[in-house]
C-alpha cells in the first residue's frame, strides 16, 4: 500500500449547482453531506427529473459561485448575472434523480426563466434546504443512515494529480492523442492530492485530510461529461476510450474514488493527507 507520506491538498473545488461550473477554495468546511456549498441546487425538468451536462453540455459554460447567506451568483454567456436566494416559504417537491426520489424545495421563477433562456428548453431550479434528512446514501456504503447532497451518490470525491498523468499518458498513446492531455475540470472533484504514486488511491480505505478522516467507498464511475470540454462545451471521445482499456473497475470506467467524511472540520490547500488504511 502507497502510504502517501508527502501527500497534500493541491486543490478544493466548490460547485454551488449541479453539473454548473464552480469556483477554486483555498479553504473549505467539511459536513457530514459534502463541503459547505457544494451541490446544494439542481436544475429539473418539467417532470421533476434532474438535468445535468448530459442531457445539455451548455451548462459547462455556465457558472455558480456561493455567496454569504447561501445564495449564488449565476453566470452564463449571453445572460446577466443573477443572484439567487435560498427559497424560505415554498414548500418541498419530489425530483429524481438517477432513479432516486427525494425532496427538495424550487427558487424563485426568475431562476427558472434564466436557466431555461439559456437552454432554450424549460427547467426549473431546486434547493436542497434540508441536506440531513432529504437524500440517503446506498446503505451498503453507509450503514449509520448518512445523507448526501445533489452530487452523484457520496458527499466528496477525490482525484490525485499523478492518476491524471497517468491517465494524459494514456491518451496521447491512444487514437485520439490529439484530444489530451486533459484538465482536471473534466472530473469535476471536490478535492485533488498532489504528491502520491500514479493510483494509488486504489488500495486506500480511510484517509485524513487534516483534521478530517474520510472513508473511501469505491472508485467513481465515469460517464459521458468526462468527455466535454469545460471551456467549450464540444465533446470528444477521451478519456472514456482510454479509461476503458485501461481502466475498468467493477465494470465502472474508474477515475478518482468516493468517499464520506467520518467527521465535520475544515480543509485547507496545502493540508497533508495520511493514508490510515
Amino acid at each position: 500500500m502507497n502510504q502517501g507520506h508527502n501527500a497534500v491538498v493541491d486543490g478544493i473545488h466548490i460547485h454551488p449547482v449541479k453539473s454548473v461550473g464552480g469556483y477554486d477554495r483555498a479553504q473549505a468546511a467539511v459536513e457530514p453531506w459534502g463541503l459547505a456549498g457544494d451541490r446544494r441546487w439542481m436544475l429539473v425538468d418539467t417532470q421533476g427529473v434532474a438535468v445535468t451536462q448530459r442531457e445539455r453540455p451548455a451548462l459547462a459554460l455556465s457558472s455558480a459561485a456561493t455567496l454569504p447567506g447561501g445564495s449564488v451568483r449565476l453566470s452564463a454567456p449571453g445572460h446577466d448575472d443573477l443572484v439567487v436566494e435560498p427559497p424560505r416559504t415554498a414548500e418541498a417537491e419530489t425530483v429524481s434523480l438517477f432513479g432516486g426520489k427525494f425532496e427538495a424545495v424550487a427558487a424563485d421563477g426568475e431562476a427558472h426563466q434564466w436557466f431555461s433562456s439559456y437552454l432554450g428548453t424549460a427547467v426549473r431550479l431546486m434547493h436542497l434546504d434540508d441536506p440531513a434528512h432529504r437524500r440517503a446514501i446506498d446503505a451498503r456504503y453507509a450503514p449509520q443512515g448518512e445523507t448526501v447532497s445533489f452530487a452523484d451518490g457520496f458527499p466528496l470525491q477525490i482525484a490525485t494529480r499523478s492518476s491524471l498523468d497517468a491517465l494524459n499518458a494514456l491518451i496521447a498513446q491512444g487514437d485520439h492523442a490529439a484530444e489530451g492531455p486533459l484538465p482536471m475540470n473534466r472530473f469535476r472533484p471536490n478535492v485533488v492530492l498532489g504528491h502520491t504514486e500514479p493510483w494509488a488511491e486504489d488500495s486506500w480505505s480511510r484517509i485524513a485530510i487534516g483534521e478530517v478522516v474520510f472513508r473511501l467507498a469505491k472508485p467513481c464511475g465515469r460517464c459521458v461529461i468526462t468527455t466535454t470540454d469545460q471551456a467549450t462545451a464540444e465533446r470528444g471521445k477521451e478519456p472514456l476510450r482510454s479509461l476503458a482499456r485501461h481502466r475498468r473497475i467493477g465494470g465502472a470506467l474508474a477515475f478518482g474514488v468516493l468517499v464520506l467524511p467520518e467527521n465535520t472540520g475544515t480543509i485547507h490547500v496545502g493540508d497533508p493527507m495520511k493514508v490510515l488504511a
